[in-house]
């Protein structure tokens, strides 16, 4: 792992910085949406890979920051720059909310219930709450990416500052890993009743960890509100967080892990669109064949360095 930091993420950032200047806008296209969809695997990693809790409405989320964007700049004028705050906080407001009443479930108890929350999300903005949600066409028309009065309407403007998100992302995630608050995440994952023996407080960093997968989905939903100028509710459907969950088990629920499952689990797909629908088989082949010879993900998270003296010789049990 250390091997790839040194040499991996330097390449990668190196690839990504020049990428758009490489590809035609189609593939231009396709490479925002997995930088977004980066960031909102990334954002689900810390609530199901780092905390081991079964989250399947990521979705949500991702579609409540995309919406306040939207609504922002439609209904108020806002600039998009300046919808960034607020489509930051208000998901990580009620992923808080929403953790409180239901962290004490496990397994696929927690997961019908976020279900749950996905579907009433979509059907809120689909039934136009407010008169402000546009219904079931959505919003659309919305305002170009400006800085400082200066129009970053093309392309890839939006690319950088698509990739600018994810490298915020990846800080995030490389300061949470090494945080007393990671540690706290990995043994809750781990064992929650160890954990809690060891005067971890669960309750607060599963909540913790709502909070801030959802903020920074909302971050994301942003940025996809300024790829389209325009967000819908089908945009942000149950099958959407099945993706975002698919995305991490494949990976590992390591950073490079969740990089690569988006490429499998939406790139590849792109890869093979003029085969119609059987590039649906070579995605599920895919799928099938990484679940089969990498069962722990295709890059598996690790934690922590057992000693060598604990390893290198079998007397020691």
């Amino acid at each position: 792992m250390k091997e790839l930091q040194r040499f991996g993420y330097p390449i990668f950032f190196v690839v990504m910085a020049l990428l758009p200047h490489l590809l035609n806008s189609r593939w231009q296209a396709v490479s925002i949406t997995f930088l977004i969809f980066a960031v909102v695997a990334l954002s689900q990693d810390i609530i199901l890979g780092k905390s081991g809790m079964f989250n399947m409405g990521q979705a949500m989320f991702f579609g409540m920051g995309a919406y306040i964007t939207a609504i922002l700049n439609a209904q108020y004028g806002w600039p998009m720059l300046a919808t960034v705050p607020l489509a930051i906080l208000i998901p990580a407001l009620f992923g808080i909310l929403l953790a409180g009443p239901i962290v004490h479930l496990r397994g696929d108890y927690l997961l019908v219930v976020t279900i749950g929350f996905n579907i009433v999300f979509v059907q809120v903005v689909q039934n136009n709450l407010g008169g402000i949600t546009g219904g079931p066409n959505g919003i659309f028309g919305l305002d170009s990416l400006s800085l400082f009065n200066w129009p970053l309407d093309s392309q890839v403007a939006v690319y950088y500052f698509a990739f600018a998100v994810l490298l915020l992302t990846l800080w995030v995630m490389h300061n949470l890993e090494k945080s007393k608050a990671g540690r706290a995440l990995h043994y809750l994952r781990e064992d929650q009743l160890a954990a809690e023996s060891i005067g971890i407080n669960t309750r607060v960093y599963k909540i913790f960890a709502f909070g801030l997968g959802a903020g920074i989905a909302g971050l994301a939903g942003t940025v996809f509100a300024v790829q389209y100028s325009a967000v819908s509710p089908e945009a942000f459907e149950f099958i959407q967080s099945v993706l975002f969950f698919s995305i991490v088990i494949v990976g590992g629920s390591s950073i490079p892990g969740v990089l690569i499952g988006v490429f499998v689990m939406f790139v590849l797909p792109e890869i093979f669109r003029e085969f119609a629908t059987w590039r649906f088989f070579i995605f599920g082949f895919a799928m099938i064949a990484a679940m089969i010879l990498r069962p722990r993900g295709i890059i598996p998270a690790t934690f922590g360095k057992i000693p060598k003296f604990l390893i290198k010789d079998s007397n020691h049990g």
